[in-house]
């Protein structure tokens, strides 16, 4: 194949002079020799290639369908294409596109306005937005919002299984070691706490007993100065702040006990520690509520979201923070900065995803159809040994997918099984061919992790289990 490229007067991307568009097997070939490999694309083989998308379904070129139950890792909560918020780019598009970040526009106004009169009523605390591109970029303002207000503290605890990003200081958050194995350390790693994962947690405890325990063992830190944590004579520790994921998303949709954050931010406020919430997956009513942190019963210091808040559209993340440690005196202007923070793309779309959240009852919508799923879900585990553990809050769902002889033992061969013979497209329900598109998560990456649309229908829902019936059913017939 001539691999040459050439540019034609219009600008036209033509191979060999041609204007027939590139077969699917030339595209791979020229992927394989011009794209880096060190992204998540080549986790399969081949990688997939999709060519258009509409509600909860992608389809490939071929016209196949494939029913998506991660929706871009949770960032396409409201469906593909939802008419409502594209129009809302289009409106955007034709007026005011681009803004440099150091000027104003009202949509930037109008939606941190939103975030920060919903978070005083929900948390009663006044607090003040700073918008970035992406959730590792907003994790990294947060950071330097915590070193700022405790006079340079670098120190944070994080949660064992935990994912904040891959970022410099994001990775540094990050429980996992392969993340950040080929560069070095690039600050100060975090002190991982034991969360409460009851599934994989002691032996004849609840959950709630598991969460208590949790806790106690975070507390033993600040029990003596020889646990290096604390110093009794002055009250202070040396650590700034606990960065959470309510429900850990990366490290499989683990859902805590509902006892559990109330004592952990018990502990934090009797020894000067903030905590931060990372929503940036959970947030947008993937559990029902808009941040996840609410159905835990306390009041984050931080909260950093994204991906959802745009459905994807046009890249936008933020955090909120308490006005004592984001006012303009102690953060002032140019304490941090992107090109793209606040782009009027970004806001626009959120803007009008804020107004659309506020009309329906999601919290109802996203409660019951969660609900349902789960139910399903459940069904299918008395039907399939290999899934070890299923376990939900709203559309934030898991299928822990094991070795069928304990139901136990993960087994991340079956779940890559699983994710290839998906995206065939060749799964035959009522005569139909159809493919399915799966996530994977979880310590032992052996989770299978569902965030589909908050919009997909009961009849979709129902679909998705059929499918993944068919699929396990294949994976493990032999």
């Amino acid at each position: 194949m001539d691999k040459s490229i050439h540019w034609n007067d219009a600008g036209a991307n033509t191979a060999s002079g041609s204007a027939t568009p590139r077969t699917e097997a030339e595209l791979l070939e020229l992927e394989n020799v011009y794209c880096s490999h060190g992204d998540t694309v080549h986790y399969t083989n081949p990688p997939k290639i999709f060519d258009r998308c509409e509600g909860s379904f992608m389809y490939d070129a071929q016209g196949r369908e494939f029913l998506d139950l991660q929706m871009w890792y949770s960032a396409v909560n409201f469906g593909y294409r939802n008419p409502r918020l594209n129009d809302a780019a289009h409106r955007q598009l034709d007026r005011l596109p681009q803004v440099a970040s150091q000027y104003l526009h009202r949509e930037k106004i109008e939606l941190a306005t939103i975030i920060a009169q919903d978070a005083e009523k929900k948390f009663g605390m006044k607090g003040r937005v700073h918008f970035n591109v992406g959730g590792a970029q907003a994790i990294e303002d947060s950071l330097k919002l915590v070193r700022n207000f405790k006079k340079g503290k670098s120190l944070m605890f994080a949660f064992e299984g935990g994912y904040h990003g891959r970022t410099l200081g994001a990775s540094a958050i990050t429980s996992s070691y392969r993340y950040r194995r080929r560069y070095g350390h690039f600050g100060e790693r975090a002190q991982f706490i034991e969360f409460p994962y009851h599934f994989r947690g002691p032996k004849g405890m609840s959950k709630e007993e598991y969460g208590e325990l949790c806790v106690k063992k975070f507390a033993r830190l600040f029990e003596s100065e020889y646990n290096g944590v604390w110093d009794a004579k002055v009250g202070e520790a040396e650590y700034a702040a606990f960065y959470v994921e309510p429900i850990q998303g990366t490290g499989g949709y683990v859902i805590p006990p509902p006892n559990f954050f109330k004592g952990l931010k018990k502990v934090l406020d009797d020894h000067g520690i903030l905590m931060v919430a990372d929503e940036i997956q959970m947030g947008i009513y993937r559990t029902g509520k808009l941040w996840s942190i609410e159905h835990f019963g306390v009041n984050p210091d931080i909260i950093v979201f994204g991906k959802a808040i745009t459905n994807g559209l046009n890249p936008l993340a933020g955090l909120w923070a308490r006005e004592e440690m984001i006012n303009p005196t102690i953060f002032p202007p140019g304490s941090t900065h992107s090109t793209f923070n606040a782009n009027p793309m970004g806001t626009a779309v959120a803007l009008e995803a804020m107004h659309m959240m506020a009309e329906p009852n999601y919290e109802t919508m996203v409660a019951e159809k969660g609900a349902y799923f789960l139910d399903g879900l459940k069904d299918l585990q008395k039907r399939h040994k290999v899934i070890g553990d299923v376990d939900g809050l709203g559309l934030a769902l898991r299928a822990e997918i094991c070795e069928a002889h304990d139901s136990f033992t993960p087994s991340k061969r079956l779940v890559d099984l699983m994710v290839d013979e998906g995206l065939k497209g060749d799964i035959d329900i009522d005569g139909r061919k159809y493919g399915l598109v799966l996530d994977i998560g979880g310590w032992y990456k052996n989770v299978i992790t569902f965030a589909p649309s908050l919009h997909i229908s009961k009849s979709e829902i129902d679909l998705a289990l059929r499918l993944l019936d068919a699929l396990i059913t294949r994976v493990t017939r032999n």
